[in-house]
């Protein structure tokens, strides 16, 4: 199992991502630690997926909470761990960037950017003393590529990736790795459903017709699936990316190519 005896944090977990990331990773051997807005949430998912899981409620954009979140993993599965999955994000509210409120703006940065800082800054020690570690942040499609009418959206993924390369270049030494995953629109799941309710009350378009612009827009067709996204993060958690590092992997069906 290529995760036995592996200890795993996974953030935003009771969202469809997050909680099939949690669920491979349990399955391939790991003990799994889970965190999200709501105990009530997490507690539906750790019942899920059995005796190798915990979870604890936090708000990433908290340090006190983030220290806590950690603090109970290492209490939970030992002084260890060897994976950490920032799926936890936010799309805010799109439209033009004239009625953008900085509200909004600031919410975006702080889930997406200040929420897989904190964790990453906290869980980085672990990894350096066990002298390995795989970390897998949440970039997108639009961090790539930015995406009209998402302006904070695209500019917090753009983000990810630059710190996720930072990153790379200053763990590598310790043999820990970073990598990123960059989804395109993800069937059931809150971004696509937040940014088709958009598209359809920024475009004036029903929901059938939102569908449409974006699937032909990509080669293979069709919107990724949440296994999609699940077989390429836990791959780059693996030790089968050994040498990978500082990487940012499309899954976007041929959408993005760079």
């Amino acid at each position: 199992m290529e995760f036995e005896n592996e200890v795993a944090l996974v953030t935003g977990a009771a969202g469809s991502i997050g909680r099939g990331i949690a669920q491979r990773l349990v399955r391939s051997g790991a003990k799994v630690f889970i965190t999200d807005l709501k105990q009530d949430a997490l507690d539906q998912v750790c019942a899920e997926l059995g005796p190798n899981s915990r979870g604890l409620a936090a708000d990433v954009t908290s340090h006190e909470q983030v220290v806590r979140v950690v603090a109970a993993a290492v209490d939970a599965f030992g002084d260890r761990i060897d994976v950490l999955v920032n799926v936890a994000g936010a799309t805010g509210e799109g439209g033009p960037v004239e009625n953008l409120a900085i509200e909004t703006w600031n919410l975006v940065f702080a889930v997406n950017c200040t929420g897989t800082f904190l964790f990453t800054r906290q869980v980085v020690p672990l990894m350096k003393k066990a002298g390995s570690g795989s970390i897998v942040n949440f970039s997108s499609k639009s961090g790539k590529t930015g995406s009209a009418l998402m302006s904070a959206y695209s500019s917090a993924k753009a983000a990810i990736i630059g710190f996720t390369q930072a990153l790379a270049h200053e763990l590598a030494p310790h043999h820990v790795r970073v990598n990123c995953v960059c989804p395109g629109i993800t069937e059931e799941t809150g971004v696509w459903k937040n940014v088709s309710s958009d598209y359809v009350k920024n475009m004036n378009l029903p929901m059938s017709e939102v569908v449409k612009k974006f699937t032909a827009k990509v080669p293979l067709g069709r919107l990724a699936r949440i296994d999609d996204v699940v077989n390429v993060v836990c791959f780059l958690a693996s030790s089968q990316a050994d040498y990978m590092t500082g990487q940012a992997i499309n899954i976007s069906g041929g959408r993005e190519m760079h």
